[in-house]
């Protein structure tokens, strides 16, 4: 497994979020970007991974196509990258960066209230 300390991994997340088209990350309201080493057994069972599936990253929260009126008040939206699992995927730090670029912007996509499908499809039009 590829291997890079905390601060690190920190600063490529930055360096991707930087490297993401400006006018959908100023439109990041009210939400938090974060990392973990893996996901949580909680996180894990509501997306029902089986034991052989891993995770890059997660969105939780409330896309904009789904805030009405009424959302105020309300704790921020959170994308967590997967630090483990991106680094047992990766042989170097160039692969690292570019994983953790394109699992920002796949789970940017869900707050944007892309889907799975509409996500595959955008990213398949990129090939």
């Amino acid at each position: 497994m590829f291997e890079i300390n905390d601060q690190q991994f920190s600063d490529i997340i930055s360096r991707a979020m930087d490297k993401l088209p400006h006018e959908y990350i100023e439109k990041l309201n009210n939400v938090a970007i974060t990392y973990e080493n893996l996901p949580s057994p909680e996180q894990r069972q509501k997306l029902r991974l089986r034991c052989d599936q891993t995770l890059f990253g997660l969105y939780e929260g409330i896309p904009l196509t789904k805030r009405g009126a009424g959302y105020n008040l309300v704790l921020p939206d959170k994308i967590t990258i997967f630090k483990l699992p991106i680094l047992q995927s990766s042989n170097s730090i160039e692969q690292v960066f570019a994983q953790v670029k394109h699992t920002l912007w796949h789970e940017i996509a869900h707050f944007f209230g892309l889907d799975h499908d509409r996500i595959h499809e955008i990213e398949r039009n990129w090939r």
